[in-house]
């Protein structure tokens, strides 16, 4: 454990999920102290659900330096009312319909809290203390199970008028896309370049492939996951390079309406599959060129986040300290 302090500020990072909830004490230098986990009962009762958040919380509260806890932040798949705090309607978390997850909180534990989406949360914690920190603005992108963003300036979030926004994962770069998204628009990013959807990808070339692929090395085409696209990959095989490649084009067209649009000072990626597209990120930035008009778009750093699992945790402390 990291000493602190008696003047360290101190904040509990909750990050919530459809199967865990995650919490740690983070200092005001981005430094997890102490972290636990516990299972979520998403699809029992709303108090059922925060009786996982409150054990959560309370095993925090019984860990060293504690008493100097001067808020909660907590990160929750949206969509959410910012900024009361409240959980709408989240797939992930049926447990909760309209639910005031912040006032809870704040009246269980008498500390301020903030609730944030946890893509927000994640690229406020890049931005202040990960891989973002010496730029003054930060496009964030989390590529994982969907694909979410935030765009951070001068260490605040943007919002936006409603504050819904940035939702730049459902940003269509091809209206011709044969099928939806899940979100209901046709050729948005996240329906294209999310890891199911790469995974998706793989298994529809396999079997209109008509058995000409190394079925030693894929094996069945319905079992296809994300990670065996990377094995195959990386065992040179074309066919998941090609896709790869493919992927990565989609990539160069997003990050260069991004440039155009924002012109962000960098481009930080994060989420489960942020490896395996940061393997692409030189061609990437050799594409930029014919994907943006800003100049010098290719020189635009794109870095792999610094928190990993526990970006979430660390994000949601970033947001309750204030930055």
């Amino acid at each position: 454990m990291t000493d602190t302090s008696q003047h360290d500020a101190l904040a509990i990072g909750v990050d919530i999920g459809g199967t865990k909830v995650a919490a740690g004490l983070v200092n005001s230098r981005g430094e997890l102290l102490s972290r636990t986990e516990v299972p979520m009962f998403a699809t029992g009762t709303a108090a059922e659900a925060m009786a996982c958040v409150d054990q959560a919380i309370r095993a925090i509260l019984c860990a060293e330096n504690s008493s100097q806890v001067r808020a909660i932040g907590i990160a929750s798949p949206g969509p959410l009312e910012l900024p009361a705090g409240i959980v709408i309607d989240t797939p992930n978390l049926p447990c909760w319909h309209n639910f005031p997850l912040g006032d809870t909180v704040r009246q269980t534990y008498h500390l301020p809290t903030v609730v944030d989406n946890d893509a927000n949360a994640a690229g406020l914690a890049e931005a202040v203390w990960g891989a973002g920190a010496s730029y003054d603005s930060v496009f964030f992108a989390t590529i994982g199970t969907g694909i979410g963003t935030a765009f951070v300036q001068a260490k605040q979030l943007y919002y936006g008028l409603t504050a819904v926004a940035p939702e730049g994962g459902h940003m269509t770069i091809d209206f011709h896309a044969p099928r939806l998204c899940e979100c209901g628009k046709r050729g948005c990013l996240e329906g294209l370049a999310s890891g199911p959807s790469i995974a998706r990808r793989a298994r529809e070339r396999l079997l209109s492939a008509n058995g000409s692929f190394n079925r030693q090395l894929w094996g069945d085409p319905a079992l296809i996951t994300t990670r065996l696209v990377a094995n195959a990959y990386h065992a040179g095989d074309p066919l998941a390079t090609d896709l790869l490649r493919e992927t990565a084009d989609m990539f160069a067209v997003w990050f260069g309406n991004i440039i155009d649009l924002l012109e962000p000072a960098a481009i930080v990626v994060g989420g489960g599959v942020a490896h395996l597209v940061s393997e692409w990120f030189p061609y990437i930035r050799e594409q930029l060129p014919t994907c943006s008009i800003i100049p010098n778009s290719a020189n635009t750093p794109i870095l792999l986040a610094r928190y990993a699992t526990d970006a979430g945790i660390i994000g949601a402390a970033a947001l309750s300290l204030g930055r």
